[in-house]
């Protein structure tokens, strides 16, 4: 039997989670908004990861009733600081601060621990009556005028078929929506593995992050409530296999050698996480009544921590447009809505992908010269205070909104979407020309 819904959101992240609230609060009540994804495994649980949330993130959050719950655990950035050395160098001098640039916000970022967040907006679902079925979809077929989504017998009965008007993408970075659909992806993956955990210390970091551009990648401290830092950090695959071999006690000296000793003694609160990094953009961010959000859109480094805020103005941007359909009588998987998301979002994701990649082409060796040429520039934007805040803002947010405010303007929304496709024409030669081992994967329609 065939039943019903206006939106199906596939996946169960916190990219997912946000959509589905963002479109329930865009649309009204009378739509049927179902979220499918697998049910949990027994004993699963977030990895004890934490998320700089930009100010847009976080006014985001706030529009949709999430934010009040997160405020009082919520850690302000106050000061962002950044390094240039050798692992063993014995001192670390500061090339580059955010300190005066957080005057009309209060903060550069707030700290939010993923536990935290996924809670609260789950709070929030259940508030807003969306439906939840634990189940992966199997099979997508898209029609003109439906998309019909397959999910196999499970345990709470048989299979299920529901035709939707508009399928959201919140699959993850290997979508099997973004496959059923034929859409292509342009991507790499990094010599490196991420890292991340959660580190207890001696004195109060003052609100303070740190970011170390170290040879096998950057190390990036950012605090949380109390004299508490999550640790995100990149190495060569090698060296990750090394350190996730050691024992707690030598893997805190390992984390030690990479933080410093600003802050005192170190413990480790929980396990070390390590995950593969990769860049991947999706060739088009939608298709015939499908939208692709997070990271079946895109993957970027996690270098300036923007992977989260870029999903989260995905879901905005979506919710915007398909509102915007709705406002005109037109279907909720009409073309004008969907176009209109991708217009919003796609070179504000493309020039994000492109600077991580960038800098960690640059940041990432320990050639001296480069290294000479990378603190010049760093102690030039030091300086140069309108750089500094135009650096701040785009990783606010603010270019973001401001161009997503810009619906009437159609002549530079396509001077930007023709931008777009040259700046993903450069990163397909910075691939050729600086990455000849990584895996470039072309898919056409």
């Amino acid at each position: 039997m065939t039943e019903a819904a206006d939106i199906v959101v596939a996946g169960d992240g916190i990219v997912a989670l946000a959509s589905a609230l963002a479109l329930r609060q865009a649309l009204g009540s009378y739509q049927r908004i179902v979220m499918a994804a697998a049910p949990p495994k027994r004993g699963a649980s977030l990895d004890g990861r934490a998320f700089a949330i930009a100010p847009s993130g976080r006014h985001f959050l706030a529009r949709l009733g999430v934010w009040p719950a997160l405020a009082a655990t919520a850690q302000p950035i106050a000061d962002i600081a950044i390094t240039d050395s050798r692992l063993d160098d014995v001192v670390r001098p500061t090339l580059l601060t955010f300190a005066g640039e957080t005057r009309e916000e209060g903060a550069l970022a707030h700290m939010v621990e993923a536990q935290a967040l996924q809670e609260a907006l789950a709070q929030a679902l259940v508030a807003a009556s969306i439906e939840h079925l634990a189940r992966r979809p199997s099979t997508i077929t898209f029609t003109t005028d439906a998309v019909e989504i397959g999910f196999d017998a499970h345990g709470d009965g048989g299979d299920r078929l529901v035709e939707a008007r508009l399928l959201v993408a919140a699959d993850g970075a290997r979508s099997f929506c973004r496959e059923s659909a034929g859409i292509g992806w342009i991507g790499w993956g990094y010599a490196q593995r991420g890292l991340t955990a959660t580190v207890a210390h001696e004195r109060d970091h003052e609100a303070r992050a740190f970011e170390h551009f170290l040879p096998g990648g950057p190390f990036a401290a950012l605090p949380l409530k109390g004299r508490r830092c999550s640790i995100v950090w990149a190495e060569e695959e090698k060296e990750a296999a090394r350190l996730l071999g050691l024992g707690d006690e030598h893997l805190c000296e390992e984390i030690a050698r990479r933080f410093g000793h600003e802050l005192g003694e170190l413990s480790l609160e929980g396990p070390v996480v390590s995950y593969p990094l990769s860049f991947g953009v999706a060739r088009d961010f939608i298709g015939r009544r499908l939208a692709l959000v997070g990271d079946a859109a895109h993957v970027v480094h996690p270098v300036a921590g923007q992977g989260l805020n870029l999903g989260l103005r995905d879901a905005a941007a979506l919710a915007e447009g398909v509102a915007s359909s709705a406002r005109l009588g037109l279907d909720l998987g009409d073309p004008h809505g969907l176009s209109a998301y991708q217009r919003a979002r796609r070179f504000d994701t493309v020039a994000m992908g492109a600077t991580t990649d960038g800098l960690v082409k640059l940041f990432s060796n320990e050639h001296a010269s480069l290294q000479a040429l990378r603190d010049f520039g760093l102690g030039v934007v030091e300086r140069l205070e309108p750089v500094k805040r135009f650096l701040v803002a785009q990783a606010k947010g603010e270019f973001a909104d401001a161009n997503d405010r810009r619906e009437d303007h159609l002549e530079e929304r396509e001077d930007i979407t023709r931008l777009s496709g040259r700046t993903e024409r450069h990163l397909r030669r910075l691939a050729s020309r600086f990455a000849p081992q990584a895996r470039l994967r072309r898919e056409r329609d």
